[in-house]
């Protein structure tokens, strides 16, 4: 038996390949499903089963594609209700894999088909819990996602309470906790940047498995502090509840090169939002009009979710060449699934043709401490409003770029308007939305507030 935890960065998330005796599982697959079949492949075994631990809203999984290509069988926790062929476990039922097996445990609470699932060795020993969304590294699940009709957050939280005590604290200490997503994800609050850990360790210091909290006490902690779930999260349990179209279909429209001249006429002919994935740096110095920055070397994805509120949304790339198909497919992970072309050989095939560049102005820390003393300045902070409270520059307003969309009217448009945020990437962002809006006195400070905070440019906190 080997397993083996698929972790991506850009997610936080987990996905598992097991194999045991030429037979293979795949738990929570990512939206590409080619990584699993050549894994099976290099070592003659079959895919059998893809176990899916709840309908995931922080990205599209591949469990659907992976069942076509391999005839594996898909298997889903009590209640869920499927838009394509699917076994719906009982709460206990177990399946044979080669020579050990894996329990399906409903475990309701982050979402009311929420299950975690339980291998044994060929020996019954319990080896492993996969516990999807319901039990992280020194967290759990947020049960505020799948509230519907009548079933509140803190009903939610209340079942989420009663799974964890009575389906998984009374299992034995030493079996291995693997959940489905770690630091960085919007599906917990206070993650660690562990990926797995013992359940024994998580019942001494994950804050939710006290010994001595009440149903009460969890429900009050649980749901305290949640920030806004991202906007394309429904989208994403939807497509991952009813289906969705093939990654090969997806990969093959994006991956379509474009001269500059047939770039330009396709953005113009079909409204299409024009992304730019290169550095914040690259971005700076020369970029197409109207395009937006996200570069692909950050959270790239949950940034394009929650930036770009349609799914359906029409995406011409501009990338470094070569990078093409990674971005096409890192935007399908998420359910952007209608890129239409890329810019054939990058920026600088644009900048070759003479066609029109825009700029982002930048200055440096010290340079930006130069001008603070020399008057007045508009200055806005996109950090979150915790990081925001933790420090800040003397005067600066707090715009995050999360909510950048909502907060247009209050970005300054008459002066000239200096932007960070913690180091450049999200700061970046924001200066290309902005621009794209009509707002062009925009200037980037280098380094953000990491850098600033180094100078003699006073800052406050907030008690």
């Amino acid at each position: 038996m080997k397993i083996e935890q698929i972790y991506t960065g850009c997610l936080a998330q987990g996905a598992y390949f097991i194999v045991s005796n030429g037979e293979a599982a795949v738990i929570d697959p990512l939206r590409e499903v080619m990584p699993y079949i050549q894994k099976a492949e290099k070592i003659e075994a079959r895919i059998k089963y893809v176990f899916e631990t709840h309908f995931h809203a922080d990205f599209v999984s591949g469990h659907i594609d992976l069942a076509e290509k391999t005839g594996a069988e898909i298997i889903y926790g009590p209640g869920a209700q499927t838009g394509f062929k699917a076994h719906i476990a009982k709460d206990g039922e177990e399946f044979e894999l080669g020579d050990v097996k894996i329990k399906a445990l409903h475990t309701p609470g982050h979402t009311m088909e929420s299950t975690c699932y339980l291998l044994s060795d060929r020996n019954g020993k319990l080896v492993a819990l996969f516990s999807g969304d319901t039990l992280f590294i020194g967290d759990v699940g947020r049960p505020d996602l799948a509230q519907k009709g009548d079933v509140t957050m803190e009903d939610l939280a209340g079942m989420l309470f009663d799974s964890l005590r009575n389906k998984v604290m009374p299992l034995p200490d030493d079996v291995t906790v693997y959940p489905a997503h770690g630091a960085g994800s919007a599906c917990g609050k206070n993650m660690s940047k562990e990926t797995s850990d013992s359940l024994g360790n998580q019942k001494r210091f994950n804050y939710a498995l006290r010994a001595d909290m009440t149903k009460e006490e969890f429900i009050k902690e649980v749901t305290a502090g949640l920030p806004e779930p991202p906007q394309y999260f429904p989208e994403n349990v939807r497509m991952n509840r009813d289906g969705y179209e093939s990654i090969d279909d997806v990969l093959e429209r994006g991956a379509q090169p474009l001269s500059p001249e047939a770039f330009e006429a396709r953005a113009n002919d079909t409204g299409a939002l024009i992304l730019d994935t290169r550095r914040p740096d690259d971005f700076a110095k020369g970029f197409v009009p109207n395009s937006i920055n996200i570069g692909i070397e950050g959270s790239f994805a949950p940034w394009v979710g929650a930036l770009i509120p349609d799914l359906k949304q029409k995406l011409l790339i501009i990338t470094e060449p070569g990078k093409e198909e990674e971005v096409v497919t890192r935007l399908a992970r998420v359910g952007y699934d209608y890129t239409i072309g890329y810019l054939n050989g990058g920026f600088d095939v644009w900048k070759a043709s003479g066609k029109e560049v825009d700029v982002v102005d930048s200055v440096s820390a010290g340079e930006f401490a130069e001008r603070f003393g020399s008057g007045e300045m508009e200055i806005v902070d996109v950090r979150k409003p915790d990081e925001f409270a933790a420090g800040h520059i003397k005067g600066a307003k707090n715009l995050p770029l999360d909510y950048i969309n909502d907060l247009m009217a209050e970005f300054p448009k008459n002066e000239k308007l200096y932007i960070h945020c913690a180091g450049g990437y999200r700061s970046m962002i924001a200066a290309s939305i902005l621009k794209s809006r009509g707002v062009d006195d925009v200037v980037n400070i280098d380094g953000g507030y990491g850098a600033v905070a180094k100078t003699n440019v006073p800052v406050l906190t907030e008690a």
